[in-house]
């Protein structure tokens, strides 16, 4: 049977790595990786993680870490193109990877404002968030991102309070096609039967659901 002082030990062995982790995390994010060419996160990011909307720079706090490990994974390789991230994702080692990622993961974030999918839109972008637009095989937005574009799981991020130029840069670029890392390329389709109107429109809605504001 182990001893108890083996135990404690063990316990405390423990402890000091999840530390470790979690310190490496927050280096990553305000100082950079270890590698040539790794910039702190905190250069676009804001030092809160929330991004600076006026630059297009997205909100990463409180984003899933399987979600932006993936991000990070593709600006690495190749498959997600943007010439800012793709020299600092290659600085970065696995090992910050998933320790940023973390980090980022447990950083408080806006709670959006709540929107019930049974709100009657008042326009066209609120109608396309909503209730889609199935005469043109577009699904609701909420349908994939979940309630007021809260984000679901790791393939689908929050919407919600994400600035309105980040996402019709997205969007745009999956109507162009220069995007195209996500699950069988349903934004592709999706963005491709939008106007530049309609992507911006959807943005600027999404944008404005950024309710209370973040609380350690």
């Amino acid at each position: 049977m182990m001893s108890l002082e083996r135990v404690l030990m063990g316990s405390v062995l423990l402890l000091m790595l999840g530390n470790a982790h979690a310190l490496e995390g927050k280096n990553v994010f305000t100082q950079g990786g270890s590698q040539p060419g790794a910039a702190p996160c905190v250069a676009c990011h804001g030092a809160d993680g929330l991004g600076l909307a006026a630059a297009g720079f997205p909100r990463l706090a409180g984003l899933p870490a399987g979600y932006l490990r993936k991000q990070l994974q593709d600006f690495k390789s190749g498959a997600r193109n943007s010439p800012v991230m793709q020299p600092l994702a290659n600085a970065l080692t696995e090992e910050e990877i998933n320790a940023v990622t973390r980090e980022l993961a447990a950083m408080p974030a806006p709670v959006a404002v709540s929107v019930h999918r049974s709100e009657m839109p008042t326009d066209a972008a609120q109608k396309i968030a909503l209730q889609g637009a199935w005469e043109r095989q577009i699904p609701a937005c909420v349908s994939c991102h979940g309630p007021a574009g809260v984000g679901v799981g790791d393939a689908f991020p929050p919407l919600a309070g994400q600035s309105a130029a980040y996402l019709v840069a997205q969007l745009n670029a999956w109507r162009s096609g220069t995007r195209h890392n996500d699950p069988n390329d349903l934004m592709g389709h999706i963005a491709k039967s939008l106007s530049a109107e309609e992507a911006q429109a959807v943005a600027t809605y999404f944008a404005s659901l950024s309710g209370q504001e973040a609380k350690p």
